[in-house]
């Protein structure tokens, strides 16, 4: 178990008192034990120290330690980036090394050093996996996958043929990364694609032959270094080229990206996001919860669009965008207050009410 001098040095973080105590676990400080490391990472969790018997603190800075009855503090003065630190330093791999007896793996996989491939789990013909990455049970690894090394599969993760991902991923259970995209085509334009270009004007037409020809998808996924993807996330494959995802980027839990799509670096796409086909998003983009963006669509750098938010046309870079359809922040507000005040401004109108002048 860690002390308090190793957490210290992992966090770059200043360090008192008692530097060789050891702790097993991180704790609210409320419940935690003389073997806990409490977690007062703000002035408001001091008077909860004193329910717990922790002996030692990762505190604010300034923080007296001493009178807070502790014998040792760690000193964060971005409590969530230390907690960041602090948890990846907890944490184990949840998954040995080793090939599980249940497992499949295919005579022409090739399997790095320490890898570790848990029950009943599958990789294809050709695929690789990289040194120190770990497959939980029941991961399906498609055939001519590449993942790169110290990557972290959970259970029931699917990779489709000719995904290509990048070190230290990490797919959360039962995501989907290289399904087939839904592409389907009418051999006379089908109505939704007359929809498209009248705005729905006219009449109904009747299509000769209603039948939907699915467009297969050959062209994999490629997903960067320290890329993330949320429980039952979806990542479509590309038509030809790859549908791509960019360095650092996190995919939330439920999360779907069509085919084609192309993520930028170090995006964040929050819980039920969705981005449509052919759509592309550039760097340090975030999507809120339930947000969506249109197929064939641009996002600018360092865009924002709020939780629920849908953009049916390009957004520029540095726009934070919200409501349906999407405006600029500011613009969707004051809309919104309009809105509030339109049921009394219709009753003052309809009582004879004159609208007061500006100068009264």
């Amino acid at each position: 178990m860690p002390t308090i001098a190793e957490i210290a040095e992992a966090l770059q973080a200043e360090a008192a008192g008692n530097l060789s105590i050891e702790v097993d676990r991180a704790s609210e400080p409320g419940t935690a034990g003389p073997r806990d490391l409490a977690l007062a990472l703000a002035p408001a969790w001091a008077e909860t120290l004193a329910r717990g018997t922790a002996r030692a603190a990762v505190l604010w800075p300034g923080a007296d330690w001493r009178a807070l009855g502790l014998q040792a503090a760690v000193f964060a003065p971005r409590g969530r980036l230390a907690l960041a630190g602090l948890t990846q330093l907890l944490d184990e791999s949840p998954y040995p090394a080793g090939v599980h007896p249940s497992a499949i793996i295919d005579p022409t996989a090739r399997l790095g050093r320490n890898v570790g491939i848990g029950p009943l789990s599958v990789v294809g013909p050709g695929a690789v996996i990289g040194d120190g990455t770990r497959l939980g049970p029941h991961v399906t690894v498609g055939t001519d996958a590449r993942i790169g090394p110290q990557g972290l599969l959970h259970a029931g993760a699917r990779i489709g043929r000719r995904v290509r991902i990048g070190a230290r991923v990490v797919v959360q259970p039962n995501a989907v990364i290289g399904g087939d995209g839904f592409s389907f085509v009418t051999r006379e334009p089908a109505y939704v694609e007359i929809a498209r270009e009248t705005l729905g004007r006219g009449e109904v037409p009747v299509p000769a032959d209603p039948t939907w020809h699915r467009i297969h998808s050959l062209g994999g996924v490629a997903i960067g270094d320290d890329v993330e993807v949320g429980s039952s996330a979806t990542i479509d494959a590309g038509t030809i080229r790859p549908t791509s995802i960019g360095d650092g980027t996190k995919i939330d839990n439920l999360v779907m990206v069509a085919h084609n799509v192309v993520i930028g670096r170090h995006c964040l796409l929050c819980g039920q996001a969705a981005v449509a086909g052919s759509s592309v998003l550039g760097d340090r983009v975030v999507l809120g919860g339930r947000a969506g963006v249109g197929d064939n669509l641009t996002v600018g750098n360092d865009a924002v669009l709020t939780a629920n938010t849908a953009a049916l046309s390009n957004v520029p870079a540095g726009r934070v965008m919200m409501g349906y359809p999407a405006t600029r922040m500011d613009v969707q507000i004051e809309s919104y207050k309009a809105l509030r005040r339109l049921p009394r401004l219709l009753r003052d109108l309809a009582a004879g009410v004159p609208k007061p002048r500006k100068d009264e």
